[in-house]
């Protein structure tokens, strides 16, 4: 699909862009495709297994691939290493300052008499010698991935003094070989353990998640028509929230839960409303003859961003909460569209045309001074990370949807993709307890 010139086309395209589906549901792979520039050397021991412990999972090479995808580190390759110690007491850490690392992993599984296994690891600095970090984590056996990308993220954090985001999770929406269905998915932020949230004949679209984690918010068009359903994904129960006549679509959770923006189009105009889930009350915050769309939430909650045309073409606008007066943001290019707030609300990501190429790039939250995050021609669907260190979105490789994600502050960047057939429109999970 191209994107369109002018916002009602935008909304239009993106309405049936799904038409066409698929059901070819292989696991999403991640590639490397840039360089990091700056990373750490930082060496990830293979873990010990101890006491006849046998783990399905390379708890050690999960979390050193995560750490690679932050851009922040360059995990030393194993065949590199010239001994594998699993203890701190057995480092022989001038070893390693020899090899040039800065930090070191160590650690081992053990199996727990009750089932599953404790995951014991120590981080420790290679120019001080000291241990920066023991602990140990429980984990069942089907629960070992989910265990290392919490022991990434508690590395990550030790040494960046920032979260972690690997044990969160990324939503997006596939289509495949089959032209007949269309799924929206949720998969670990490195792409394994996918699974099917809806798997439908209708387009789906918008995936949002709520700010705890547990519901998914998205569009249907299961029986010819637009709905918002709002999904809880441990118990799969879900609602239909708004299904007016006409657009019902860009749903987003407000920072509390308590709220969800949309866009609708029932009073003749698509412009931004507020349903306050509990008491069902909805509010219109914007009234004009244009096209308003895509509300997003700034982390504080006191006002939303969204895509107008109100100008004469797509640019991005600010509203309070409560409603009022909408002030312009962005002034630079003649098409920006589909704004995300960084987590500190500092900054703005969006999607501009140039030269005819769709990009993405990050702008302060006034809309000031740009820069590119993407050099594709089709980049789209941008959302940070919950620490504000990644942006994930849409894009083409070889003609086909993928993923993209890169780090804001690094040239190290890394595809989604699945097999066979397109995935489209990530959202990322809050960082989940």
């Amino acid at each position: 699909m191209q994107p369109p010139h002018s916002l009602a086309a935008l909304l239009l395209s993106a309405l049936l862009a799904w038409g066409l589906a698929g059901t070819a549901w292989a696991k999403l792979t991640i590639e490397i495709t840039g360089g990091v520039e700056g990373a750490q050397p930082i060496a990830v021991v293979p873990f010990g297994n101890v006491d006849g412990a046998r783990p399905d999972v390379d708890i050690g090479a999960v979390i050193a691939a995560d750490l690679a995808r932050s851009g922040k580190f360059k995990p030393m390759p194993r065949r590199e290493m010239l001994m594998t110690p699993h203890r701190e007491e057995d480092v022989d850490i001038r070893e390693w300052q020899v090899l040039g690392m800065n930090s070191l992993v160590v650690g081992e599984v053990m199996p727990r008499a009750t089932g599953g296994y404790d995951i014991r690891y120590a981080l420790l600095d290679v120019f001080s010698g000291k241990t920066l970090l023991v602990d140990t984590v429980i984990s069942t056996s089907r629960g070992l991935r989910n265990a290392a990308h919490r022991i990434a993220d508690a590395i990550y954090a030790d040494l960046t003094g920032e979260p972690g985001v690997f044990a969160t999770r990324i939503a997006y929406v596939t289509s495949g070989d089959d032209p007949s269905r269309v799924a929206l998915r949720v998969a670990d932020a490195d792409g394994f353990n996918a699974q099917t949230i809806v798997d439908s004949a209708q387009p789906i679209m918008s995936p949002a998640w709520s700010p705890d984690g547990r519901w998914l918010a998205y569009v249907s068009f299961e029986g010819g028509q637009s709905a918002i359903y709002v999904q809880d994904l441990g118990s799969g129960r879900r609602e239909r929230i708004a299904s007016y006549e006409g657009i019902n679509g860009s749903p987003a959770f407000s920072p509390d839960g308590r709220k969800l923006a949309m866009t609708l189009s029932k009073d003749g105009n698509p412009d931004i409303y507020v349903l306050e889930l509990g008491s069902r009350q909805l509010t219109r915050l914007t009234t004009h003859y244009a096209i308003d769309t895509e509300p997003a939430w700034s982390p504080a909650g006191d006002h939303l961003v969204f895509t107008s045309d109100r100008g004469g073409q797509p640019q991005i606008y600010r509203i309070a909460a409560t409603g009022g007066m909408a002030q312009r943001v962005t002034f630079q290019g003649d098409y920006n569209a589909a704004a995300d707030y960084s987590p500190d609300g500092n900054s703005l990501v969006m999607v501009t045309r140039e030269g005819g190429r769709f990009r993405v790039v990050m702008t302060d939250a006034q809309g000031g001074a740009r820069r590119y995050v993407s050099n594709g021609s089709l980049d789209e669907s941008p959302s940070f990370a919950p620490n504000g260190n990644m942006i994930i979105y849409a894009t083409q490789n070889n003609g086909r949807g993928v993923l993209a994600a890169t780090p804001v502050s690094t040239g190290a960047s890394h595809r989604l993709s699945r097999d066979s057939g397109e995935v489209r429109e990530p959202a990322w999970s809050p960082l989940l307890r």
